[in-house]
């Protein structure tokens, strides 16, 4: 199976501007350069982004030539696409750190050693524009009825689209021209909400060059209900272990809907498809150990064997498989600030392991009955652990059923 057909068969592909093409291209023995964009509008690529990376690794393995661009120039403006508002603008400096963490992150999966693979920042050609020999070599191009029309414009315009966002289309497009012209690059792939970008690169390519250059979508991590993957009562899942632990990026794949589990395995692993496919058969209770799966493969293809173990451990321990998981779970050390008295308050701990937003959540999920500590429930809203308790090898707290977090000294 040709790597286009397996990602058919993931069910990862959306559109394509010319499928044949794009099939021969993939499918065959000849390397392709492709390439897909990054914005980095954060200091870390979120569940979002995995897709992509994955598009990225599935084909460098298959014998093509990733290039992964870094938005630099395009960053200080801002993809209107999905957004109702304008983008908070970013300083280089800003860009730049977000650029070195992105590529730590993605090393995880694509090889960007020896040629492997590139990384580009498109800072590096549109900072240094002439505004008036761009409008006028590349700008007559484009038609504004047209670019109006298309979906990531279109829904901005009732609360106000600017003029600085409409420049978007235009530069990712000129993206696309220069890496032809310069990587021999003639595959642009993106998300699906990415379509109309794509498009304008590879009419801009055939218009200035006479060259031929292809597209392809890839459709978007979504529930099964529409919604887009990879947020949570407390924000983005992000994949940078310091904004979303292991162990919560863990769980958060064990927890997806039994509707979801099939897909995010095609989309997100590189687990064999027919192996995937038995799975699919499965039902009921029988999905929590493919959901056990899905969170494990995840979690190391992002983190690694060695913290997707301690996770899977902490699950357990959690569910009663593993009572003995040790410093697997989650934990965060308490310093003398932390006891008043002697004594540390649970409301002001469960804001401090972040398993409450608010000490007025916290509270909540007391009277509620949704907290425990050391597997005892916690009755009222002045508990507290001593720092005697806390030494002795730390206190389990849980909330709920599916969220802990140790404390210790």
């Amino acid at each position: 199976m040709g790597v286009f057909d397996e990602l058919q068969a993931r069910g990862l592909i959306a559109q394509c501007t010319d499928e044949d093409k794009v099939r021969e291209l993939l499918n065959g023995d000849k390397p392709t350069a492709f390439y897909i964009g990054f914005d980095p509008t954060a200091d870390s690529l979120h569940v979002g982004h995995f897709v992509a990376i994955m598009l990225l690794a599935h084909l460098q393995r298959a014998g093509h030539i990733p290039i992964a661009l870094f938005g630099g120039g395009t960053g200080m403006i801002g993809d209107p696409s999905g957004k109702t508002d304008m983008r908070k603008m970013l300083t280089r400096e800003d860009i730049d750190h977000n650029i070195d963490c992105f590529r730590r992150q993605m090393s995880r999966l694509v090889d960007f050693e020896n040629g492997n693979a590139h990384i580009v920042n498109n800072a590096d050609w549109l900072c240094n524009l002439n505004y008036i020999e761009f409008l006028r070599d590349v700008g007559v191009h484009f038609s504004v009825n047209r670019m109006l029309a298309a979906e990531c414009y279109k829904q901005r315009l009732e609360k106000g689209l600017s003029f600085f966002e409409l420049n978007y289309m235009i530069m990712q497009s000129y993206d696309f021209l220069v890496l032809r012209r310069k990587y021999g690059c003639i595959l642009q792939l993106g998300g699906d909400d990415q379509w109309s970008n794509i498009i304008g690169g590879v009419e801009l390519n055939r218009r200035m060059d006479g060259k031929e250059s292809y597209g392809m979508t890839v459709k978007l991590l979504l529930t099964s209900d529409g919604r887009k993957m990879g947020k949570t009562e407390g924000g983005a899942v992000w994949l940078d272990p310091n904004k979303t632990g292991p162990y919560d990026f863990y769980q958060y794949w064990r927890n997806v809907d039994d509707a979801d589990v099939i897909n995010c395995l095609k989309m997100l692993t590189f687990m064999p498809v027919p192996q995937i496919e038995e799975y699919a058969q499965k039902t009921g209770g029988e999905l929590n150990a493919v959901k056990e799966i899905l969170a494990y493969e995840v979690t190391k293809l992002i983190h690694g064997a060695e913290e997707a173990d301690r996770a899977q451990a902490a699950a357990r321990a959690l569910f009663g498989v593993d009572c003995n998981a040790g410093d697997a779970a989650p934990s965060t050390t308490l310093t003398d600030a932390d006891f008043i008295g002697g004594k540390a308050n649970i409301l002001d701990l469960l804001v401090k392991t972040e398993l409450a937003p608010s000490k007025a959540e916290a509270r909540r999920l007391v009277q509620q009955g949704g907290v425990r500590a050391d597997g005892e429930l916690v009755a009222a809203i002045d508990f507290a652990l001593t720092r005697e308790q806390v030494a002795d090898g730390g206190v389990l707290i849980k909330k709920g059923k599916k969220a802990f977090h140790r404390v210790n000294i």
